[in-house]
């Protein structure tokens, strides 16, 4: 019996590893992927993503809990548009991209003016001739977990829990070392955590490490140190954060990708004493195409955090944690467009969500339809 176990997984492995091969994978997080006219050295680029979504818990304010993409319910919305002009020169590049949208709208609130609406916005040079070492300064994408903003990059229409307690933009530098054909490091000194402006004035200092072992596999280990303490957490000291992320064949007839992270936030106390909470997720999500326009997603997810270091609970929950599951299915339109409808039902072993009639409750259902076009 164990022989034919062995043998069963060894083909599974077989079939696994030897999938016709397709398009090396791209950083979804350095926002690389979109499209876009290119005369000479200058690219240019737009993205528009429109959503209606329902919550069938029918929030009050018409937002969605805990959530900053997609968020509006009952409501034709853009979650995210925005014009992505480049300029790529030997030795110099330069990137702005301005959005709007509801994801703008709230995952900027914290920005003053019209930072709000800087997706990113960076200058770079190239250091050496002859070695592809790179210097950017401004507004950056971030690195962190297997989720961006931009949903036409994803498996799922929605974000995971994982994206939206990181952060989805940095400001700062990167310094981009390849240190190997399949090797990339990158550096960064920064702001803080997902700040333009500045909330302390110390600064923060993150890393990332990017290995690819073959055309269709990415895996990136990344991690954040710096000083939290503002006006809004004026408790909070030093936070340390590490995430770790694979992405398998995603244009391919079986996609994956999983993702896993952990964080520490020091808090003082009171008597100057420092506590040491801690806050983690775990992701799984794939994709199958049965067809060569359709395919179907699934995914399936948990976060924790137990001393509310990210998430203030709702009905005064003392601590947060909740499962999600969802399936998303996904037509493609055109070479540019993109169809999506998922269902995604949260689910917690605490009261940290509310049903229709207001009341707490232990589980959410979501539904959300979608089209993306991209130029």
């Amino acid at each position: 019996m164990k022989k034919r176990y062995l043998q069963l997984f060894c083909r599974f492995l077989l079939v696994f590893f030897c999938l016709p091969a397709a398009a090396q994978v791209s950083d979804a997080g350095l926002m690389d992927t979109t499209d876009g006219e290119k005369p000479g050295k200058i690219s240019i680029g737009g993205y528009i993503d429109a959503y209606y979504g329902y919550n069938f818990s029918n929030p009050a304010d018409g937002n969605v809990p805990y959530f900053v993409s997609m968020a509006r319910s009952n409501e034709a919305n853009i979650n995210l548009a925005y014009i992505d002009l480049r300029y790529n020169g030997e030795y110099v590049r330069a990137r702005f991209v301005p959005g709007f949208g509801t994801y703008m709208n709230a995952n900027y609130a914290a920005e003053p003016g019209v930072l709000k609406n800087i997706i990113e916005a960076s200058a770079g040079v190239k250091l050496f001739r002859r070695k592809e070492i790179w210097l950017d300064a401004g507004v950056l994408g971030s690195p962190y977990t297997n989720e961006s903003a931009i949903s036409r990059d994803h498996l799922m229409y929605t974000r995971s829990f994982a994206p939206e307690y990181v952060p989805y933009y940095l400001c700062g530098a990167r310094l981009s070392l390849p240190l190997h054909k399949k090797v990339t490091a990158c550096l960064y000194f920064l702001n803080g955590w997902q700040q333009i402006r500045d909330q302390n004035k110390g600064k923060s200092f993150g890393a990332q490490l990017e290995y690819r072992p073959a055309s269709r596999h990415l895996i990136n280990w990344n991690i954040y140190i710096g000083d939290e303490r503002s006006a809004a957490s004026p408790d909070f000291r030093t936070r340390y954060f590490t995430d770790v992320y694979w992405i398998f064949n995603p244009e391919g007839k079986v996609s994956i990708t999983s993702c896993a992270y952990v964080g520490m936030q020091e808090r003082l106390m009171p008597g100057d004493r420092i506590s040491r909470p801690v806050w983690w997720q775990a992701n799984f999500i794939t994709r199958w195409r049965f067809h060569r326009i359709l395919s179907l997603s699934g995914r399936l997810e948990y976060f924790s955090d137990p001393q509310r270091v990210m998430i203030a609970p709702l009905n005064g929950v003392p601590a947060f944690s909740s499962y999600s599951a969802g399936l998303c299915l996904n037509v493609k339109i055109r070479n540019n467009a993109l169809f999506r409808l998922e269902g995604r039902q949260l689910m917690s072993d605490r009261l940290v969500y509310t049903n229709a009639a207001g009341a707490p409750s232990a589980s959410s259902t979501w539904l959300i339809s979608n089209v993306t076009v991209w130029f």
